[in-house]
């Protein structure tokens, strides 16, 4: 089962349609190439964080990614994601339970409100420069037990 986080199309190609296509145009066997290995790398700093990086840090960098790939816009909290993210979704994100994700947003709200965290997902940021310093490990003040 597949669930789309944002409005989506899916398209299908026949096999023959697509190495026909690559005959006439290695270019696009090229790019299917460099996806593959952006995804790969992705997968990569997936796993090197769930091995290396404290929890606080993964879900920092998680709600970067998501700012990154889906956007943000303003609000008069600060800046609110564009895709919702339940507490369940983030927590199996970064290899956390759900009572350990609930945790980490009520300590990175404690400090300055960093964070908020609404129902449903909504997600604002209200303050970049503390969730970069925590992404970096600059600023760290809060001390999380799961690794």
């Amino acid at each position: 089962t597949v669930i789309c986080q944002v409005d989506s199309q899916v398209l299908t190609i026949e096999r023959e349609a697509l190495l026909e296509t690559i005959r006439h145009t290695p270019e696009v066997a090229l790019r299917i190439l460099e996806v593959f290995n952006q995804r790969l790398q992705q997968l990569h700093n997936t796993v090197h964080g769930l091995i290396s990086e404290r929890a606080i840090v993964r879900l920092v960098r998680l709600l970067q990614y998501y700012a990154t790939r889906y956007g943000t816009q303003s609000v008069a909290q600060g800046d609110s994601l564009n895709v919702n993210l339940p507490y369940y979704q983030i927590a199996r994100s970064i290899g956390i339970t759900y009572e350990e994700c609930v945790r980490l947003f009520k300590k990175i709200n404690s400090i300055n409100s960093v964070v908020t965290y609404k129902r449903g997902g909504k997600i604002i940021i209200n303050d970049w420069q503390q969730l970069d310093a925590i992404a970096f490990g600059a600023a760290t003040p809060i001390a999380d037990n799961e690794g």
